[in-house]
């Protein structure tokens, strides 16, 4: 289904761009970043919260990071202060390029169980899927911000894939 040379291209990928919405985000005021604009998780702030809380979530599962305190529903709130929530995002994000850097096409290849507490029972599904679920999932959400931060007078930049730097 997919590779660990996609794995990687992918974290690059989710790296670079929400460092594009970071940036773009950076250049609102506290309260366009708060404001409900409608999306499903409301505002910018609590969309990126929402990535972030599932990302951390889906690492718990594939490499043993802590899991996140909160759960699904609080993920909009998971950090009130938006320089605690950049940082955090940073770190996950050389969280996932380091994890990416070591995963193997024979681990993707196996399967994956968990417990899922939002349909509230035990899972088993293939790693691959799972994965490829993590990197759609980012960029379904990092859509919305995109067109939140559009809305807000801000410049997120490109997303297209094929666009992506090779240093990024």
């Amino acid at each position: 289904m997919i590779t660990a040379r996609y794995v990687q291209t992918m974290a690059r990928y989710n790296a670079w761009q929400n460092g594009q919405v970071i940036a773009a985000a950076d250049t609102l005021d506290e309260a366009a970043r708060r404001a409900d604009r409608g999306a499903f998780f409301g505002s910018i702030m609590g969309t990126l919260n929402h990535v972030l809380w599932a990302d951390e979530m889906w690492m718990h599962r594939f490499a043993g990071w802590p899991k996140p305190k909160a759960g699904i529903s609080e993920s909009p709130a998971l950090h009130d202060d938006w320089a605690v929530l950049k940082a955090a995002r940073a770190k996950a994000d050389r969280g996932m390029l380091d994890w990416a850097g070591h995963v193997t096409d024979a681990a993707l290849s196996a399967d994956l169980a968990w417990y899922s507490g939002a349909i509230g029972r035990d899972m088993v599904r293939p790693m691959a899927l799972c994965v490829a679920h993590v990197f759609n999932h980012q960029t379904h959400h990092r859509g919305q911000v995109h067109a939140m931060l559009t809305a807000a007078g801000a410049q997120p930049g490109d997303t297209d894939l094929a666009l992506m730097p090779e240093e990024a």
